[in-house]
């Protein structure tokens, strides 16, 4: 071989935890890309409370990973400006809970900007928001709030369920030249895995791609985030007693992947749906309102859905009774079976 030819990299392999994947692939952005800088409440120094961008700063320096004030309008808005500019902010919500004094801006400007425009203008940046219960927090600490934004035109909302998709999605929404909401499942963050990064190749899948994690044929199983693994140990439990149980991990709740869900569901004949939020006007009900429409001579029993209630996020001592469980989705798996 000429030795100026080009090489091609080997694919590497490396067992990374979600946290340590959304690290590698921030930390691959802003190395691609000198426009992306990372904003937040202790992003910086402290490398946020979870630790997502430790090291980032010292590495990049302060005029891009930039420390803000207690004040999330004011970081949303200031990234708006920046986007508007040319930049690509990267935007950390502390937790859930806390992006409420934000609404006003994400709403009314970072979704509405490009239309209002008449396409005249992006704003390509992303929102991080730590999401979802399981870790024994208080109020404002456990929130699954993802419903309000898929509802909104002009935002793309994802979500990685394990360290391979944390690496590669939160890649591919910086890269993206339209605002991108970026949910976390906060209790999978030190869950571990094999990631293979193959540079040369790429993703292995687009950032609004749904993913068949199980193969099944009785019935399937949709679940997103952090409820995906808990489908995934309800299909192994199921397994035990003879039933086979597809697992789809949705990945984007904005735009949705429904050629994979309907192909899913009309093979299967019914279908569970399973997320943290409330099931009352959650992604539950939008996804059994379009399976029962494009499926429904497919369907052998009615859509089902397990979700937390329609109440208050509870104190931590309670929620566990909240929040989805194997045996709640067991449940709902053999009352769908039973038709």
């Amino acid at each position: 071989m000429n030795s100026g030819s080009a090489v091609r990299n080997e694919p590497a392999i490396q067992k990374l935890s979600l946290a340590k994947g959304l690290n590698a692939g921030l930390r691959k952005a802003m190395e691609d890309d000198p426009k992306v800088v990372l904003m937040g409440e202790d992003v910086g120094k402290l490398g946020g409370v979870f630790r997502i961008t430790e090291g980032l700063q010292k590495d990049f320096g302060e005029d891009r990973v930039i420390d803000t004030p207690l004040a999330e309008s004011g970081i949303v808005g200031t990234a708006v400006g920046l986007a508007l500019r040319g930049y690509r902010p990267v935007v950390e919500i502390q937790f859930d809970g806390f992006i409420y004094p934000a609404f006003d801006q994400i709403i009314s400007q970072v979704a509405k900007m490009h239309a209002r425009s008449l396409g005249h203008l992006r704003v390509p940046m992303v929102i991080r928001v730590p999401y979802g219960g399981g870790i024994g927090a208080v109020e404002h600490h456990s929130e699954s709030n993802e419903a309000y934004f898929a509802h909104t035109a002009g935002l793309r909302v994802v979500t990685c369920a394990d360290p391979a998709d944390a690496y590669w999605m939160i890649q591919q929404a910086i890269s993206s030249d339209d605002p991108v909401m970026f949910y976390e499942p906060k209790r999978r963050y030190h869950e571990r895995a094999e990631v293979v990064i193959d540079e040369a190749a790429g993703a292995p899948l687009p950032l609004h791609a749904a993913r068949v994690a199980r193969e099944g044929s009785d019935l399937t199983l949709i679940a997103y985030g952090p409820m995906v693994k808990t489908a995934l140990d309800t299909a192994a439990a199921a397994e035990g007693e003879g039933k086979s149980l597809e697992v789809i991990d949705l990945r984007s709740l904005s735009p949705l992947d429904t050629d994979t869900i309907m192909a899913s569901v009309r093979k299967t004949g019914r279908a569970v749906v399973v997320h943290e939020a409330s099931t009352f006007l959650g992604m539950g009900a939008e996804l059994a309102a379009q399976i029962q429409r494009d499926c429904f001579y497919s369907l052998e029993a009615p859509v089902l859905r397990v979700g937390g209630y329609n109440i208050p996020y509870p104190p931590s001592r309670f929620e566990e009774d909240f929040l989805p469980d194997l045996d709640r989705i067991l449940d709902s798996v053999d009352q769908a079976l039973s038709y």
